[in-house]
């Protein structure tokens, strides 16, 4: 990336924006030098996550929040994760297309990026991707996750206020997913408010946080009709309560510790499947026939790919 381009993205150009979003998503030979000289432009950006169960009407309502953050006069950026094509790789949801009326405002870039069959729905790129928005000047990135179930509390990796989804007529299912994602929840929106039984979900979920232990923030119920936009102006104002109580930002340096952790994972998991040497095939001998204990066994491979010694 020339020095010209790098200076053009940190005015937030939308072709320069879009250049290094591609280069950091599909891990280009030039992606690393961009991830290096943005690094000092990073740290503005509030990174909001909207996740829940299939047919809550995330799409709709993250349209919804663009529209009322435009009329407080913030930029927006939202990266969209979609399911992978099986056959290119790409996104396939046509589900973008109720964020579309926002698409031509220069104030909003909208990306949609593939999950790519990776664990909780979110791009193993999501977090570099986010971080070229934050880097552009966009106050507000919105991460919407493809709604997959509990695995999607990985959105608590990533984002600093956590909105979970709702919609009436989940019944049992509210039993069934406190443990997962509705347990990483900041905010829950009873979105489609308008249907019968949002009452009763609205009661179920007060009575969920009644029981749950909370920290300096206890999660608040929005009800909101994101087709219509009832409801979103106070989904605003209840994050940025969040966000003024100092919440949304206690927790990001442990959130970044856990990426930080996965992240290593993942590279030292990809080194290991793709050395080839005798040394490793010597390793994994001596593990397959219990000759190493478990522990050992993770830190002489860790330290054979990295090539640094790895204490206990």
């Amino acid at each position: 990336m020339s020095a010209g381009l790098i200076e053009r993205f940190g005015k937030g150009e939308r072709r320069a924006v879009a250049r290094a979003i591609s280069a950091v998503e599909n891990e280009t030979a030039e992606a690393g030098s961009i991830i290096k000289e943005i690094g000092a432009l990073l740290g503005r950006a509030r990174v909001l996550g909207i996740t829940g169960p299939p047919g809550a009407g995330k799409s709709t309502l993250t349209g919804a929040l663009i529209g009322e953050y435009l009329r407080r006069g913030e930029r927006v950026a939202v990266v969209a994760v979609d399911p992978s094509s099986p056959f290119s790789g790409g996104a396939i949801l046509g589900d973008r297309l109720r964020m579309g009326a926002h698409q031509a405002d220069p104030r909003v870039f909208i990306r949609s990026v593939a999950s790519r069959g990776h664990l909780g729905g979110l791009s193993r790129t999501a977090a570099r991707v986010i971080d070229v928005f934050d880097a552009a000047g966009y106050g507000v990135v919105m991460v919407e996750t493809v709604g997959a179930g509990q695995a999607e509390v990985e959105i608590g990796l990533l984002a600093d206020t956590r909105l979970v989804v709702c919609p009436p007529g989940l019944g049992d299912e509210v039993q069934a997913m406190k443990s997962g994602v509705f347990e990483i929840a900041d905010i829950y929106v009873v979105n489609k408010a308008d249907l019968p039984g949002a009452d009763g979900l609205e009661r179920e979920l007060l009575s969920m946080i009644g029981l749950r232990a909370h920290g300096p923030w206890t999660p608040r119920v929005v009800r909101t009709v994101a087709t219509s936009g009832e409801g979103v102006a106070s989904l605003v104002a209840a994050i940025a309560a969040r966000e003024a109580a100092g919440s949304a930002r206690a927790g990001r340096r442990e959130r970044m510790r856990r990426l930080l952790a996965s992240g290593a994972a993942d590279w030292l998991r990809e080194r290991i499947e793709s050395l080839r040497s005798s040394e490793l095939e010597r390793l994994c001998d001596a593990f397959g026939e219990g000759d190493l204990a478990p522990i050992e066994a993770w830190r002489r491979a860790a330290a054979l790919v990295s090539g640094f010694e790895i204490e206990d």
